[in-house]
C-alpha cells in the first residue's frame, strides 16, 4: 500500500513537472505575453503615446554655431557666427577662456549672431546660443574653439597711418612679421588704389616687404586707399593672414626739395613753384651723401646721433660723434641719412664747404626753439613723404629698399617685382 501510493505520488508529480516544462518550451502561444516581450514597459500603443509627447516637447528650431565646436586656427575677424533656421534667436552669450564677455549682436530678424570686435589670437572661445521656435519651444547648443595662434599666422605693419595726411613720395609700405612664401596669393589680397585713378603697383623687395607705389609721384590733394582682405590667406605653409581691414590717407601739397652737394644749396619747390633758396653742407669728400629720390620717414625735433651706431668709429671703438640734441632732423634712409638742423658748424660753412659724415645739414640753433633758423624752417614746413632729391654728390644712387626710397627703379623694374 504503502509502495504503491509513493509511486503514485511521483507519477503525480512527474505529469505537473512535465506540465510545467511543457508549458516553458511553448511559452509566446499568448499574443498578449508576444506584445508584451517585444515592448518592455508597456504595449507599443501606450509607446506611441509617448514618443508623441516627447515629439510635441521638441523645439523645431536648428542653431548653428561656426566654427564648429572644437575648431582650432579659427579665425579672428568673420569665421565667427551663430545662425538659425526654424526659429529665432533669444540670446547668444560668448566668453573667452577667463570669463570675459565678447560683445556682439542679434540681428534685427533674430535669426543670427556675430561678435562686434575682432577677436584675440591663440584664444580659446565658448559660445552658448538659445532660440525658439514658432510654437515657443527652446532650442540650446554650445561650441568651443581656439583662434589661430602667433606661431600659424602673419601681420602685415603699413606705413603711413590711417587718416594721416602725407608727401606725394610717401608709397604704401608693408612688413610681414613672418616670411611670405605664397607672394601672389598675398599681394592679391591686398588693393591700393588712388582717387586720382593713377595705375599702382606693388613691388616685393624680399619676403617680408612688399612696397606699393604708382609711376610717378602720388597727384597732390588726392585719397589713397588701402585694403588688406588677408583673412585666411595662407601666407606660408600653415601660416594664415588675420587681418581684414581698410586704411585712408590724404596727399597733401606737392612739395620735392633739390638738393645740390656742388652749389651747396636747397631750392625748395611746392606745387612746381620754388618757394625757399637754403645753403646746406653735405657729405664731405671722405663721407659722400648718396644721391637720388629720398622720402621723408620719420620727422624728430631732437635726436641723438652717434657716430657709432652707423659704422664711424674711432680707434677705441667709440663713435666719431655722439651729439644728444641734434635739432629738427628727418629721415632719409634706414642705413643713417638724415636732413637736420646744425648748431655745431660755424655759420660760415653752410652754403661753402661739405663737412657732414654724409647728412645734409642746415644751419640751427641749440635747444631747437629758434624758428627764424634755416633747420626749423624746413622742417616745420615738412611733411612725412615728401621728396628731397640729392645731386652732384658723387657717391652711388641710394638703393631702392634703403628706406622708402623705390623711386630710383625705373616703372619697368619696378612691375617686374610684383607677384601678380
Amino acid at each position: 500500500m504503502t509502495d504503491g501510493r509513493r509511486r503514485r505520488g511521483l507519477t503525480t508529480v512527474a505529469a505537473v513537472l512535465g506540465g510545467v516544462l511543457t508549458l516553458s518550451a511553448c511559452s509566446g502561444s499568448d499574443s498578449s505575453a508576444a506584445d508584451d516581450s517585444s515592448t518592455p514597459g508597456g504595449s507599443s500603443s501606450s509607446q506611441a503615446k509617448v514618443d508623441e509627447a516627447a515629439a510635441k516637447k521638441t523645439s523645431e528650431a536648428q542653431i548653428k554655431i561656426t566654427p564648429k565646436d572644437g575648431s582650432d586656427n579659427a579665425s579672428i575677424n568673420n569665421g565667427t557666427a551663430v545662425t538659425v533656421s526654424k526659429g529665432t534667436l533669444t540670446n547668444v552669450t560668448m566668453t573667452s577662456a577667463n570669463g570675459t564677455a565678447v560683445a556682439g549682436q542679434i540681428s534685427a530678424d533674430k535669426k543670427s549672431w556675430k561678435p562686434t570686435t575682432q577677436l584675440a589670437r591663440a584664444t580659446t572661445y565658448k559660445i552658448a546660443a538659445a532660440a525658439k521656435d514658432a510654437d515657443g519651444r527652446a532650442a540650446h547648443e554650445n561650441a568651443s574653439f581656439t583662434t589661430v595662434s602667433a606661431a600659424n599666422s602673419f601681420i602685415g605693419y603699413f606705413t603711413p597711418d590711417a587718416g594721416s595726411t602725407v608727401g606725394v613720395g610717401m608709397p604704401v609700405s608693408i612688413n610681414f612679421d613672418k616670411a611670405i612664401a605664397n607672394k601672389a596669393a598675398v599681394q592679391k589680397g591686398i588693393t591700393v588704389s588712388s582717387s586720382s585713378g593713377q595705375e599702382v603697383v606693388g613691388h616685393w623687395f624680399s619676403p617680408n616687404r612688399l612696397d606699393f607705389r604708382p609711376e610717378s609721384y602720388w597727384q597732390a590733394g588726392s585719397t589713397v586707399t588701402l585694403k588688406l582682405n588677408l583673412d585666411g590667406v595662407e601666407g606660408a605653409g600653415g601660416v594664415y593672414g588675420v587681418q581684414q581691414k581698410t586704411v585712408t590717407f590724404k596727399i597733401g601739397r606737392n612739395q620735392v626739395s633739390v638738393v645740390d652737394a656742388e652749389s651747396k644749396t636747397m631750392k625748395v619747390t611746392r606745387d612746381g613753384k620754388t618757394i625757399k633758396t637754403i645753403p646746406i653742407s653735405a657729405g664731405s669728400p671722405e663721407n659722400k651723401t648718396y644721391e637720388g629720390q629720398m622720402v621723408i620717414s620719420e620727422k624728430f625735433k631732437e635726436t641723438r646721433m652717434n657716430g657709432a651706431t652707423v659704422g664711424f668709429k674711432d680707434d677705441d671703438g667709440k663713435g666719431e660723434y655722439d651729439i644728444k640734441d641734434v635739432p629738427h632732423a628727418m629721415r632719409l634712409s634706414t642705413s643713417g641719412t638724415f636732413i637736420h638742423g646744425n648748431y655745431w658748424g660755424a655759420k660760415s660753412i653752410f652754403g661753402s664747404v661739405n663737412t657732414s659724415h654724409g647728412c645734409v645739414g642746415l644751419q640751427d640753433a641749440k635747444g631747437a626753439n629758434d624758428p627764424n633758423m634755416p633747420g626749423a624752417w624746413f622742417y616745420n614746413n615738412s611733411i612725412v613723404g615728401d621728396v628731397v632729391v640729392v645731386q652732384n654728390t658723387g657717391d652711388d644712387t641710394i638703393a631702392p629698399d634703403n628706406g622708402l626710397n623705390g623711386w630710383n627703379m625705373s616703372w619697368a623694374q619696378w612691375k617686374a617685382g610684383s607677384a601678380v
